[in-house]
């Protein structure tokens, strides 16, 4: 096998005085090199491990934006999956249960048992986009580790009373309607 500079000759690329040269110049810095200790910097050497270095890091990172892409699929899959297995019937009921979720005022309609479930705390109400669906307090504790933004938190009335409320003794009936 000829080697490159004879490839190079035979193709008539370069001409023999160029390549004397070359290999002049190389033998001359390799002297150099052996005499003082030191290694001379090979600028093309190092441009091509900076630009693997640089290409090595941005595979890295778009696998890193892959694999979070990815992660985030498979959380919304078994969201999906927890609500379909899990979710409750609403009773078909004629009953408006009001809600605050992102900040809008949405209504669902149940039942009067659905309902005591959902002020109880046992049925907690889940939005996935226009979806609204019910589920058991438990599968929402695991749904809320996953995606916190989809449950939606209903706020509980406190049953202290302050003493010097001057409208202590009027209770309100927590099933009004309104």
């Amino acid at each position: 096998m000829a080697s490159l500079q004879e490839q190079f000759l035979k193709a008539g690329l370069v001409d023999k005085k160029k390549a004397k040269q070359v290999h002049q110049d190389k033998a001359r810095q390799q002297k150099i090199e052996r005499r003082t200790g030191a290694e001379s910097v090979d600028e093309a050497r190092v441009a091509a491990q900076e630009a693997q270095r640089k290409n090595a890091e941005r595979a890295r990172e778009l696998n890193a934006q892959r694999d979070a892409a990815a992660t985030q699929k498979a959380i919304a899959a078994q969201i999906v999956q927890m609500v379909q297995q899990n979710r409750q019937h609403k009773g078909g009921g004629d009953i408006a249960y009001n809600f605050t979720h992102d900040n809008k005022i949405k209504r669902v309609y149940v039942s009067a048992a659905v309902r005591d479930h959902i002020v109880a705390g046992h049925l907690v109400i889940i939005c996935r986009g226009d979806v609204t669906e019910l589920v058991p307090k438990v599968i929402a504790d695991k749904i809320a580790e996953r995606d916190p933004s989809i449950v939606v938190q209903i706020k509980r009335a406190t049953t202290e009373v302050d003493e010097n409320d001057p409208y202590a003794d009027f209770k309100v009936p927590d099933d009004l309607m309104w």
